[in-house]
């Protein structure tokens, strides 16, 4: 299970970030995470800046992932033996996390679940004092849930 909401959230190499933010760990060869790429952009969009991918990937497979997918968000690798991921308990691609200002855990959204990760937009929203995003909705050809 991921880290739980109210921990304080590590760091990850590679992707240090002001204020509050959210991760988005992941695998490029996961169905799961390239399904959800679409609404992984529209996070980013919806809060530019303030989001970042970590793969469990060398970079230029994440270059090369982002260029296929349409990901304009950074990307830091998190290599074997997979300490960040480690450290947040990810278990299953994508997992988003969504970090406050002080550094403790706001949201977690893990696979594909709409819900959950328009619930943790709205953490995001909230945290920075901005309108809530939609990353998807019913009509955007996304399935409510996918295990990742």
């Amino acid at each position: 299970m991921a880290i739980a909401t109210g921990a304080q959230a590590p760091p990850v190499e590679g992707a240090t970030l002001e204020g509050p933010h959210v991760l988005v760990f992941f695998k490029v060869t996961c169905g799961t995470t390239q399904l959800a790429t679409p609404a992984i952009e529209r996070l980013a969009r919806a809060f530019p800046g303030r989001v970042v991918g970590v793969g469990q990937d060398p970079q230029p497979a994440l270059d090369s992932f982002a260029s296929e997918y349409g990901l304009t968000l950074p990307l830091v690798p998190d290599l074997d033996p997979y300490e960040a991921s480690d450290a947040y308990g990810i278990v299953s691609a994508p997992t988003a996390v969504a970090v406050a200002d002080d550094g403790t855990v706001l949201e977690v959204a893990e696979s594909w679940d709409r819900d959950a990760w328009n619930r943790l937009a709205g953490e995001v929203a909230d945290a920075l004092g901005v309108p809530a995003a939609t990353v998807s909705d019913s009509d955007d050809g996304l399935p409510d849930f996918k295990p990742g």
